[in-house]
């Protein structure tokens, strides 16, 4: 049976099936009396995967424009004598020991692992990674409240070489804004804060630093103790000095604010027609 695409992709884009968030194939199949492999057929060659969801959060920073120029300039133009480090806290880092052991990979069979565990404590790893070079300074602590950021900031100014300026990307959380960091920072005057844009935490390139170390280290990682994740942590951390690889920023900032605006002006118009 020949089915109308026009009214297949109109369905799939404009409506849900009922009791449900979003159509598969087999209700819409059902809907038009066609099989699913032609409904799977055609929404390949639109483009359409009703399955799936990004998850997303614009910006409503006062102040974008100006962080993201001032952001973006440090990574594609980086001042002379000076160190530009990106800073955040992979907060509520969990020990996770499975209830079972599991099985290792072998021909014809995927390593196993079960999907219950014990949670052993948990432990926050404040990180500041190089831009240039891509060198990671590393330290874990049970809590993630000013007094240990501070703790993190001291070590950067020791481990750091003297005659250089710092400048430390980091996002808005309270911590890095506390009066006694503030008061900090006033005596250690080669070393300026840059803060990211609100809900613009993809603008810090050590997040892709956490995210190859959950996936590389944690994710599949069997912790008995806090201890023992913190030496898994600190082990990933030293590995990765040996041979570290600068993440390459390759976007200008007047490129990501029209993607942004466009972005925006979409959410608008749907928001629009919604009220309409």
């Amino acid at each position: 049976m020949k089915v109308d695409a026009a009214r297949l992709v109109e369905l799939t884009t404009q409506t849900t099936p009922e009791a449900a968030t979003h159509w598969s194939t087999r209700k819409m199949a059902a809907v038009l009396g066609v099989a699913p492999s032609t409904v799977m057929r055609h929404w390949q060659a639109h483009g359409l995967k009703p399955h799936l969801v990004r998850g997303f959060k614009i910006s409503r920073d006062p102040q974008f424009v100006e962080k993201l120029e001032d952001i973006v300039g440090l990574y594609m133009s980086p001042p002379e004598h000076a160190i530009v480090l990106c800073c955040d806290e992979k907060s509520q880092v969990q020990a996770l020991d499975r209830t079972q052991p599991g099985l290792p990979m072998k021909k014809g069979r995927a390593q196993t692992m079960t999907h219950d565990y014990k949670r052993h404590g948990t432990t926050t790893l404040f990180a500041a990674l190089n831009v240039l070079d891509g060198k990671v300074i590393g330290q874990c602590h049970e809590r993630h409240t000013h007094a240990e950021w501070l703790k993190f900031l001291r070590r950067i100014e020791r481990e750091t070489p003297k005659d250089k300026t710092l400048h430390l990307i980091a996002d808005n959380y309270a911590t890095h804004k506390h009066p006694a960091v503030q008061q900090w920072l006033a005596r250690h005057p080669r070393i300026a804060m840059h803060f990211t844009p609100t809900s613009a935490s993809w603008l810090n390139m050590v997040e892709r630093f956490f995210r190859d170390l959950t996936t590389e280290r944690l994710r599949r990682g069997v912790f008995t103790s806090v201890p023992e994740l913190v030496d898994a942590i600190d082990g990933y951390v030293a590995h990765h000095n040996t041979d570290p690889k600068p993440f390459i920023w390759t976007k200008n900032a007047r490129d990501i604010l029209q993607k942004v605006i466009r972005a925006n002006s979409r959410l608008s118009g749907k928001q629009n027609a919604t009220l309409h």
